[in-house]
């Protein structure tokens, strides 16, 4: 094995084991309100921790799992090396920590659906990107008040963002991470289609 390839093959791993991390159910259960894949649609991202009706929890959640795709990224740069480092090294370990957000091992694979994960990658890798992904899902939120199709309008985005502002591993890999979220996201777009999806801030699935 390489050494180039070796370096990818450990950003992989360390970005899914970070990514693995389900901060949503480490905070509710700290917090006592029991486990969150209880609740609503057992998920354990911020939206569904928002149903717990504590705010703090659910930002708190957003902003970790937000973080954690970032530095899964950023710490495959610095592993790589700054100068000259392979850009395909930060995107690999980023959409690595989406699948391990996703398919977390220490839940048996049963994780959330990866946008805030996704959004932090996006910010790390391409921060332009990222800028613009967070400003179309804000957008879109603030529009149609449905927190899943904010998310699939701006990820579905991010690789004509990343083919205007940044370079091919960009595209490819935030093609793979947009295909990602609407194969997590497939039951609230059937439930888009049939009009039945639950708009922010009210309770139901997500």
């Amino acid at each position: 094995m390489t050494e180039p390839s070796m370096t990818l093959g450990l950003a992989a791993v360390a970005g899914y084991l970070l990514g693995s991390v389900p901060f949503g159910l480490v905070l509710t259960r700290m917090a006592g309100l029991g486990d969150i894949r209880a609740i609503g649609s057992g998920n354990i991202g911020a939206t569904n921790v928002l149903r717990t009706g504590r705010k703090d929890l659910a930002l708190a959640t957003l902003i970790l799992d937000s973080a954690k795709g970032a530095i899964a990224a950023l710490g495959a740069q610095a592993l790589a090396g700054w100068s000259g480092v392979d850009p395909w090294i930060p995107v690999v370990a980023g959409v690595a920590a989406v699948v391990g957000h996703n398919y977390p091992i220490w839940l048996r694979f049963k994780g959330g659906k990866g946008v805030a994960t996704t959004l932090g990658v996006l910010l790390a890798t391409a921060w332009p990107v990222g800028i613009a992904a967070c400003l179309m899902w804000l957008l879109m939120a603030v529009v149609f008040r449905y927190s899943s199709l904010a998310a699939l309008t701006a990820l579905t985005l991010a690789p004509g963002f990343a083919f205007a502002m940044a370079g091919w591993p960009h595209v490819v890999g935030f093609a793979l991470l947009a295909l990602l979220a609407w194969w997590r996201h497939r039951e609230n777009v059937r439930r888009l289609r049939d009009g039945t999806e639950s708009k922010i801030g009210k309770k139901g699935k997500a």
